[in-house]
């Protein structure tokens, strides 16, 4: 396996891992109490993980480990959760199967990283079939809801290509950068959550077992492994892992709730999952020109200078990633 494609493959654990959330919030914890648990997922996971790596922001860091919280999980738990209430679950799920176009645009403005016809068709497939997966007939639109979903995939949106132009200071880890925006993040949901649900509920074993899962395994570890991605990949190559999250969700619904996959559903599967591989594939590198061969060598089977000198560049090209 090549080093991009194991990459992709632990950046694709995280969304996979988000894909099982609406599974563990139906079976496992106490009902209509969307901010608690997106409090309980951010805070004890970025506390535990300042508490394992001891490092603080420095200087301006300050101010982007607060932005990059706020748009990868203060802001976007909230318009999630909101989106989710207003909306049936089909409809907020392809609302926020948008957001690989969003970081096409946002990539050419901040990055400048110019739009392709390959990444707007990729995004485009990906989002029809998320819709194909999770759609269903009749399906009532809110405008709130709509608005919500839309800036929830705007906001983590956002919060990739940040994540991707700030990177993150020398000397400090992606665990640190991670434990940073999760902290931050639920630190704005906590007043939110308590302000508009109030004190938290009575809590059941079952319930304290989903929420350590969510705030370990699907929020510590996956948003390590995510951020850990977005600085190995282009931006909209990690944005196109999204749609495995509503993917996985169906997959779950299917084999663990009885919900039914019809062939629409299963093709809009190979769609969406076509679209997601097709996003991470690398152009192709125009061929380099033949170096010039030496007139005389300085030995019989040997290299001349000009080869030697063309064979490193040519290996330097594919350790940088340039040919793939």
């Amino acid at each position: 396996m090549s080093r991009k494609a194991a990459v992709v493959a632990l950046t694709a654990l995280a969304p996979i891992s988000w894909g099982s959330t609406y599974f563990v919030t139906t079976e496992f914890l106490p009902p209509d109490r969307p901010l608690f648990t997106g409090l309980m997922r951010a805070l004890p996971a970025g506390l535990l993980l300042l508490a394992l790596t001891r490092k603080l922001p420095q200087g301006a860091w300050w101010g982007k480990a607060a932005v990059l919280g706020a748009l990868n999980i203060g802001a976007f738990f909230p318009l999630l959760f909101l989106a989710a209430y207003r909306l049936p679950g089909g409809v907020a799920a392809v609302v926020g199967s948008v957001g690989p176009l969003f970081v096409v645009g946002l990539a050419a403005l901040f990055l400048g990283d110019k739009p392709t016809a390959k990444s707007l068709i990729t995004a485009i497939a990906a989002a029809f079939g998320v819709s194909l997966v999770v759609l269903k007939a009749g399906a009532a639109l809110d405008t709130l809801g709509v608005v919500a979903g839309l800036l929830s995939a705007l906001s983590m949106s956002a919060g990739v290509v940040f994540t991707k132009r700030w990177g993150r200071p020398e000397g400090v880890g992606a665990l640190a950068l991670t434990g940073w925006q999760l902290t931050a993040g639920g630190l704005i949901i906590l007043p939110i959550a308590f302000l508009i649900e109030g004190a938290p509920p009575a809590l059941t074993g079952t319930n304290l077992a989903g929420y350590a899962y969510l705030a370990f395994g699907n929020t510590a570890i996956s948003y390590f492994l995510w951020f850990r991605g977005i600085e190995r990949l282009s931006a909209s190559s990690a944005t196109l892992l999204g749609p495995l999250s509503p993917l996985t969700a169906a997959i779950i619904g299917w084999a663990a709730l009885g919900q039914a996959l019809g062939p629409v559903q299963i093709v809009g599967m190979v769609i969406a999952f076509g679209a997601t591989l097709a996003g991470q594939l690398s152009p192709r590198a125009p061929k380099a020109p033949e170096a010039p061969r030496a007139v005389q060598a300085s030995q019989p089977g040997s290299f001349s200078s000009t080869e030697k000198n063309a064979q490193e560049v040519s290996m330097d090209l594919e350790v940088s990633g340039v040919r793939r």
